[in-house]
Order: structure tokens, then C-alpha cells, then sequence
């Protein structure tokens, strides 16, 4: 529940986009959360994703490099309040929907390029 006290999550009580949640613990310690129904309801974003490759070609040479936590990176995206709703999952502890993106949703990693993409445009 320490999504509930950061404010990542609050507690709803009617929505149609409600999806069941699978809680899968990795052995880092990390739990993800693996989404079942947005997959079929979600328009897909075709953002292009970096090929490891091109990344690692950019960086050598450089002096600087660093590395970010995309977990971490992917809460810090706020999603529209119109559109929080759509992420409403449940569990046994209740019915919530995010006030950031999570990580597991389809289009999440497609969302967190582009906005990466448009913040360090100018270094890539």
C-alpha cells in the first residue's frame, strides 16, 4: 500500500475499464503488476524503442554516461485526470486507479521513450 500513501494510486469506486491484476514479485524484491484487460482495450503507440546497439554506439567515446532506473522513471509521468480512470485495476486490498503511469501497462514503455526522446533531444 505504499502506492496509496505516495498518491501514485487512490481508491475508486466506479469505472468501466476495471482490470484484474496478477502480482508478480521478481526475485530483485521489485513486484510488478501484470495487466490482463488494457492490452484488448488500448490503442497502441508504435513510438520507436532504441536498439541496445545504437545506444551503446552513441555512448563510447563519451566521458560521461548514466544510467536511470526506468521503474522509478516511468512514476514520475503524470497521467491526464480524465484518462485515470482507464487505469483502474483490482486487487484484493480494493479497486484503484493510477495517478502516474505504472510500469505494465501496453503503451508504457513506448510513452516513456518519447518523453525521454523530447527531454534529452539535444544530447542524443
Amino acid at each position: 500500500m505504499k502506492l496509496l500513501a505516495a498518491g501514485i494510486i487512490y481508491p475508486i469506486s466506479d469505472s468501466q475499464w476495471v482490470s484484474p491484476v496478477q502480482v508478480v514479485p521478481k526475485k530483485s524484491g521489485m513486484t510488478i503488476m501484470k495487466y490482463q484487460q488494457d492490452e484488448l482495450a488500448t490503442c497502441k503507440d508504435h513510438f520507436p524503442l532504441s536498439f541496445i546497439d545504437q545506444v551503446l554506439e552513441k555512448l563510447s567515446g563519451k566521458s560521461h554516461y548514466c544510467f536511470l532506473d526506468d521503474f522509478s522513471g516511468y512514476m514520475q509521468i503524470h497521467i491526464a485526470p480524465k484518462d485515470q480512470h482507464k487505469t483502474t485495476f483490482t486487487c484484493p486490498f480494493g479497486t484503484f486507479a493510477y495517478t502516474r503511469m505504472p510500469f505494465g501497462m501496453c503503451n508504457a514503455p513506448s510513452t516513456f521513450q518519447h518523453c525521454m526522446t523530447s527531454i534529452f533531444l539535444d544530447l542524443l
